[in-house]
């Protein structure tokens, strides 16, 4: 029995389906996929690639033509969800004149 008090675990988190996921919540986004970095308008903005048991994802600090990455190592669903919705919060604040 887990310590979670419910009895049960959450399921086992595949880095391989949770990559395709990742994937295609990063180009509902808006954003084009293009040699393992995903696009907006030219510009890097994110990676997502797996890395063993864990997904390696990294998001730009702002948008350039020599991008600063900001780099998370994501080990469960959770982690992808909020990377997501960080990545969608950031996406919304960077106006034009940031690309």
């Amino acid at each position: 029995m887990s310590d979670d008090g419910f009895g049960f675990a959450p399921p086992p988190f595949k880095p391989d389906e949770a990559l395709q996921r990742a994937k295609r919540d990063l180009r509902e986004l808006g954003l084009t996929e293009r040699e393992g970095r995903f696009e907006r308008k030219s510009q890097q903005i994110a990676r997502v690639a797996v890395d063993g048991a864990a997904l390696k994802a990294a998001v730009v600090k702002r948008p350039g033509r020599t991008p600063e990455w900001s780099e998370k190592v994501l080990r469960n669903s959770a982690d992808l969800r909020d990377f997501v919705a960080d990545l969608r919060k950031k996406l919304a604040t960077w106006s034009d004149r940031d690309e």
